[in-house]
């Protein structure tokens, strides 16, 4: 942590610094030839061209086609597909291939343990009593079956359970041999039914607010049966709003329902996760490398997740690649990677088997990547925006200024295509935000945006249909893409300046809206908690320094010529005297609320344990639970922890073997808010118990 320094003096130091500021300004080159944008007008106007959101949206409907579930037949027919159209767009079998690996619902990668394969090929759930009526079949909808589903034959009474995933819902019923009826998750209401209670198997329906809107819409749900449930696994449908209410009406009414569920396959099987690769090797530096990321997987159709993003980087590659070729682009200095992968176990069966791939941090190679997951949502249908996520305040980068520039790029431009939409350019820029492939990448410590959209009502639901895609939204992103990583690939020195500039500008107003989140923790305090909150707002400010300083430094790793370390000395002096400035500040706010100020502010309790990991890639999402005792998991299950889940990720990507567990926590609460000692302490100590990090035997002196 940075020290709280005499001030004295610090008007000079401050007027010293911004006429330095100032000179570098005048006598550095302008920005790109659209004013304030990076991307040079040329190879702006090259990727327009070039970049296809009517193609992407041909590869969508085929992609659709497959029921793509991990591990499955389906999911590598669409790798096979991908495979086949890189081939046809001129990639050798070295540049483009697909690596295999095992999955067999016990294997584990790292703390993952992979999906089994999967395999059917007919299903159907029929009410014999109190009438006859086909209520749902596979393969017209995919979705229809739980995935992960063994096949069998079963005639049995039905059951009403609410939503099946507790407890106490089974209280006084009997459900033994019986199907019930639920609302919840297909895979836990199997767990708490077929396992543990002896059921035959699970029919599900939706029943929330998208479904009330949308009765006739169902949602995607999987069993993913645990190494030592394989054998027991039995099979589950998943039902319309509209077909659920109307058993649990009859059911109600007292009437007797009678089903008949029949799946047939193979089921369950060994069989091969699929990452499909590619490679455009560069020129200069061939051995670094920027990654294009998309997970290939999901039921039928699943088209916007993520058929689009799969879509999007397969024509990215396909445009690069004719550039260069045709010689309308040079090769890049810089190696690029394509990668699409069954999400999340896919993608750490891979880093597993390539422990090359990780950031500078690490002593690694790879230096940026951008993750596109559901991105040619149509605005218009959907009601929905683009959302870029930041990297965590633990991999701080340049990159994150080079993407939210190139969107504003995007935003200036007219996309239009023949049949896409009307729609505006609607999107947002978030801050760090969990929930699919850039994680992995992130952990590895290689700074990675994602592209997703949100809100999205059919999101994991057979409503997810390729109608809903839009070539002019799955062009944009594309350009977006495509302009980030290629301007980081080849970074000139001039454009390294115009970007230090930038970024430096956008590090001055960051780091003024967390000197605004401290003052604001000095609101409604009492006097007795003024001091806590004092050493909060210190905490948020200098983390705050720390991350947009690391940032600028990032630009180094692109561009490491002397011009440009000369210019970031004097922005991070300038940035430096900046934390001074608004430390002043808020000293001088706890002092007009009658605190003590003639001391430092310092934590009220200390942890100096150090933790180390003892594995690679994020933690598998259910740990520390799932190898806990009951008695422990249910604090888990029941959210006790006081965390969010992208602080708990966080958390675990802050242990390097260095940082004390006080100091873990200090990161995390100037990244998302203040978080009790006790609930990081817990959440370690919980980790350390089910062995996945452990202890520093050699304390920092």
């Amino acid at each position: 942590m940075l020290r709280i320094e005499n001030t004295n003096g610090e008007a000079i130091a401050m007027k010293r610094v911004g006429l330095f500021f100032l000179a570098l300004t005048l006598t550095s080159p302008v920005l790109a030839q659209d004013g304030r944008f990076l991307l040079d007008g040329k190879t702006r106007d090259l990727f327009h061209e070039a970049l296809s959101g009517e193609l992407a949206k041909e590869h969508v409907i085929e992609i659709t086609r497959h029921n793509r579930v991990q591990a499955s037949q389906g999911y590598r027919a669409a790798a096979q597909y991908v495979l086949q159209k890189l081939q046809s767009y001129g990639f050798s079998e070295k540049d483009a291939y697909i690596e295999s690996f095992k999955s067999d619902g016990k294997i584990e990668y790292q703390t993952w343990q992979s999906p089994s394969g999967w395999d059917i090929s007919w299903a159907e759930l029929r009410m014999l009593q109190p009438y006859e009526e086909r209520i749902v079949g596979y393969p017209e909808i995919a979705m229809s079956v739980v995935t992960y589903s063994n096949p069998g034959d079963v005639t049995a009474e039905l059951v009403w359970v609410g939503s099946g995933e507790r407890d106490e819902e089974y209280a006084g019923k009997d459900v033994k041999d019986k199907l019930v009826l639920a609302t919840g998750y297909g895979g836990e209401v199997h767990r708490k039914a077929v396992l543990q209670r002896g059921a035959k198997a699970v029919v599900c329906f939706l029943d929330d607010n998208r479904a009330k809107e949308h009765p006739d819409m169902l949602q995607y749900t999987g069993m993913w049966p645990r190494p030592n449930e394989l054998q027991r696994t039995t099979f589950g449908f998943n039902l319309t709003n509209r077909q659920g209410m109307k058993l649990r009406d009859l059911l109600e009414r007292g009437e007797k329902v009678v089903l008949r569920g029949v799946v047939k396959g193979k089921g369950l099987e060994p069989f091969f996760m699929d990452v499909v690769v590619a490679h455009i090797r560069g020129a200069e530096r061939a051995d670094e490398e920027l990654v294009f990321s998309a997970h290939l997987d999901h039921p039928k159709e699943s088209a916007n997740d993520n058929a689009s993003g799969s879509a999007a980087i397969l024509d990215i590659a396909r445009a690069l690649k004719d550039l260069i070729d045709s010689g309308r682009l040079p090769k890049p200095k810089r190696s690029f990677r394509f990668m699409w992968v069954p999400e999340w176990n896919g993608t750490m069966a891979y880093i597993d088997a390539h422990p090359e791939m990780c950031g500078p941090e690490l002593g690694g190679k790879f230096l940026a990547d951008m993750n596109l997951d559901m991105v040619g949502e149509n605005l218009e249908l959907l009601h929905s925006k683009l959302v870029i996520t930041r990297t965590p305040w633990s991999v701080p980068s340049i990159v994150n200024d080079v993407v939210e520039n190139l969107a504003e790029m995007v935003d200036g431009m007219n996309i239009r295509t023949l049949r896409g939409s009307q729609s505006a350019f609607n999107y947002h820029i978030a801050d760090y935000g969990s929930g699919s492939d850039h994680m992995m990448f992130i952990d590895r410590k290689i700074p990675a945006a994602m592209f997703t959209h949100y809100p999205d009502y059919t999101h994991h639901t057979s409503e997810d249909t390729p109608d809903k895609v839009d070539p002019v939204q799955l062009e944009r992103c594309e350009m977006i893409a495509a302009g980030r990583l290629w301007f980081l690939a080849n970074l000139s020195e001039s454009e390294a300046l115009n970007l230090a500039h930038l970024s430096h500008a956008n590090a001055l107003k960051r780091l003024g809206l967390a000197a605004y989140d401290a003052l604001q923790m000095l609101t409604d305090v009492s006097e007795e908690q003024l001091g806590q909150q004092w050493f909060e707002g210190v905490n948020t400010i200098e983390h705050a320094t720390i991350t947009e300083t690391k940032a600028l430094q990032s630009i180094l790793q692109f561009n490491n010529s002397r011009a440009i370390e000369s210019v970031l000395d004097g922005m991070i002096s300038q940035l430096d005297q900046t934390r001074l400035y608004h430390l002043k500040a808020l000293r001088s706010a706890v002092a007009a609320r009658g605190g003590d100020t003639t001391a430092v502010p310092t934590r009220p309790q200390t942890d100096t344990r150090i933790p180390v990991r003892l594995t690679r890639g994020p933690l598998d999402f259910g740990l520390p639970g799932s190898k806990l005792p009951p008695e422990d998991a249910e604090f888990y299950r029941t959210r006790q922890l006081g965390m969010s889940f992208d602080a708990v990720f966080e958390a675990v990507n802050l242990i390097n073997g260095k940082r004390t567990v006080s100091e873990i926590r200090d990161a995390v609460s100037a990244e998302f808010g203040p978080v009790k000692l006790e609930s990081v302490a817990r959440y370690l100590n919980d980790l350390v118990k089910v062995g996945v990090i452990g202890w520093n035997k050699s304390p920092r002196p």
